[in-house]
């Protein structure tokens, strides 16, 4: 039998609390590995000796840093901070996004990035979602396509797989090499409209549900994931939020559910 998944508290979980406080509720909730959101123009070097101190302090691996978004106009600088920091930190991946429509030009980018990360074993993972200008898995891949670097990778949301009108056969057929973790969590059964920017991102950011509480085909895409990849778990819930303000008792909320789960379908 496969090791059980690690699972990994994703800042999106606890966006209203600062690194530290992400990486205290995470090994107060009981997660295996912890994620931290680098925002470029306000991290200091004190933030960075602070999380790792907190990291020592727990034992909890850092899983990702998060966000590189490339934009037409996006500062390289800016997107190499991020993965500097995870590099100091010892994150194992940086999640990219990509909001430019130029799709050469997002591959360019990321075959730096990938460069960049390199000394580091820092792997880049491009994210796809209908709410970027890397909508499908099938998009995301033929960025990929033109990047030659081991350390490229795909990001797979099961909010966004569902979303974008991606299905778990299309998941079934990518080159497991590629999926170095993925992110999970469940969603309702409404989707927004993809034109209507505000609804995509209030779908987001607000109304994910906990796994097996909405309609999404998790123990399909569990099923398909390389066995035993660690999992991010995206859960922002503004009823989390609303319910559990503590984020110790949030992650501690969202690891049960998820163990939970997880327990139950294998």
């Amino acid at each position: 039998m496969a090791a059980p998944n690690p699972i990994s508290l994703a800042s999106g979980v606890v966006p209203e609390f600062g690194p530290v406080e992400t990486i205290e509720a995470a090994a107060a909730g009981g997660f295996d590995m912890v994620g931290l959101w680098v925002e470029p123009a306000e991290w200091t070097a004190r933030h960075t000796r602070d999380a790792r101190d907190a990291l020592a302090a727990t034992g909890l691996p850092l899983l990702d840093v998060e966000v590189v978004w490339l934009k037409a106009d996006s500062s390289m600088d800016d997107h190499r901070k991020v993965i500097d920091v995870g590099a100091e930190l010892g994150a194992r991946n940086v999640l990219c996004v990509s909001s430019d429509p130029d799709h050469a030009r997002t591959a360019a980018r990321l075959q730096a990035l990938c460069e960049h990360a390199a000394p580091a074993n820092i792997r880049v993972t491009l994210e796809f979602g209908i709410f970027t200008e890397v909508k499908t898995l099938a998009t995301a891949l033929s960025v990929l396509d033109r990047i030659d670097h081991p350390g490229k990778a795909l990001l797979v949301d099961p909010i966004h797989v569902d979303r974008s009108g991606t299905t778990v056969a299309q998941l079934a057929q990518v080159d497991p090499a590629l999926l170095p973790y993925a992110q999970f969590c469940d969603a309702p059964a409404e989707r927004p409209d993809p034109a209507d920017f505000d609804a995509v991102i209030r779908d987001a950011i607000d109304l994910r549900e906990q796994c097996g509480e909405g309609v999404l085909p998790l123990a399909a895409m569990f099923e398909v994931f390389p066995a035993s990849i660690p999992l991010s778990i995206e859960l922002r819930s503004l009823a989390l939020r609303e319910a559990f303000p503590h984020p110790a008792l949030r992650a501690a909320e969202v690891a049960r559910a998820t163990r939970a789960w997880m327990e139950a379908h294998t």
